[in-house]
């Protein structure tokens, strides 16, 4: 009698929430557009044009200056993995399996890891949750740590790695061994007398909801991150907030037009982009190609990718046909559907890529690539 009055009040909460995800989960997530961050273009610029110059002038303590022709280093850089209690409310959950097999292939190859912020989601768990749950993930980056391939960058969901007095002390006990924790990272490539420089950062800054916010901090505290978790929402797929996505991705490229030999690699919005575009708007300019060429066989192909592409996401630019090929961004390692993307760096080469679940497990495919040289 008891266990049925208990399976009884069970069937009752799991009815209230579906219920409330129906009547809130568009409400909520428009009041989170609204509030919890607002990127702006001044901030942007002067935070990235500040940390660039700090890690030249003092490498080190804000960043790492690695250069990566004469050390031949192979670097994968994955971003935004938000790891958190395993529940449907944790956006890392789907992605696991592939993120997994992704670091077995990168430590086999003797890849460097660079991650790129937002590693662990401490805006909705408590640390010692997202500790207790993700042991899998911790083994397979410390296997990285092991052989001083690991470097962490810190973002603003993870912000407690740079800001909190006992961070050090946590990481330890995570990873068994000191970890140092940076807000970017500057690889240097040098080819005879040409040169570049690839700046490396989560890409937060500007954010209202992570650069001083006050109102937006307290609304993701104690109302966005207590609802989503109630409601069980994953938002985070490409979509999701695309015109506030594009607009941090629109500052972040402009800043890294400017500079001189410089490439900038993000992550933050969840967004993957390559050579200042997004995939969707690279098959948009192989599509004009193919029709000036009246490639039949391409068009085809071409139409058929862009519209399944359009359901992850729609936005093109205006001028997307003219950027220069000076910004980059991982994407993330939480989508929905439980693909990751990220960056590559091997050999003179800068690929994104993407691990996607298969019969047989994960496979690793490339969406996008160039050579550094083309870009110098």
């Amino acid at each position: 009698m008891r266990s049925g009055k208990i399976c009884s009040i069970a069937f009752f909460k799991m009815g209230i929430r579906k219920l409330l995800q129906r009547i809130l989960t568009k409400p909520v997530l428009k009041l989170a557009n609204k509030y919890s961050s607002k990127p702006d273009k001044q901030r942007v610029h002067e935070a990235l044009s500040k940390l660039y110059q700090h890690i030249q002038k003092k490498p080190g303590k804000k960043g790492l200056i690695i250069n990566i022709e004469r050390a031949h280093q192979k670097i994968i850089i994955f971003s935004d993995l938000h790891k958190g209690n395993k529940k449907r409310s944790d956006d890392f959950a789907p992605a696991e399996q592939n993120y997994l097999a992704a670091l077995d292939y990168y430590n086999r190859e003797g890849y460097t890891l660079i991650m790129l912020g937002d590693s662990e989601e401490l805006w909705k768990f408590n640390l010692f949750t997202v500790q207790k749950h993700n042991h899998p993930s911790f083994d397979a980056e410390k296997k990285f740590l092991n052989r001083n391939a690991l470097i962490k960058v810190f973002g603003n969901h993870d912000i407690f790695w740079n800001n909190d007095p006992f961070a050090g002390a946590q990481l330890l006990a995570t990873y068994g061994q000191k970890v140092k924790i940076f807000e970017g990272v500057l690889l240097q490539h040098r080819k005879e007398r040409k040169s570049i420089d690839i700046l490396l950062t989560h890409g937060h800054q500007g954010d209202g909801q992570s650069d001083g916010n006050k109102f937006s901090a307290w609304f993701v505290a104690k109302v966005w991150a207590p609802l989503q978790s109630y409601l069980e929402l994953n938002i985070n797929t490409p979509a999701f907030n695309d015109i506030l996505k594009t607009e941090h991705n629109q500052f972040m490229y402009e800043w890294s037009s400017q500079q001189e030999n410089l490439l900038l690699v993000t992550g933050h919005t969840h967004q993957p982009v390559f050579e200042s575009m997004t995939h969707l708007e690279r098959l948009y300019k192989l599509l004009l190609i193919a029709r000036q060429q009246n490639d039949t066989q391409a068009i085809a192909k071409l139409q058929e990718e862009i519209a399944f592409r359009r359901q992850e996401y729609d936005h093109v630019s205006e001028d997307y046909l003219h950027l220069k090929p000076t910004y980059f961004n991982t994407g993330c390692c939480c989508f929905s559907d439980g693909d990751i993307t990220g960056i590559e760096i091997d050999n003179g080469a800068i690929r994104l890529i993407k691990w996607k679940k298969e019969d047989s497990g994960s496979k690793r495919s490339v969406l996008e690539k160039t050579s550094i040289n083309t870009l110098l």
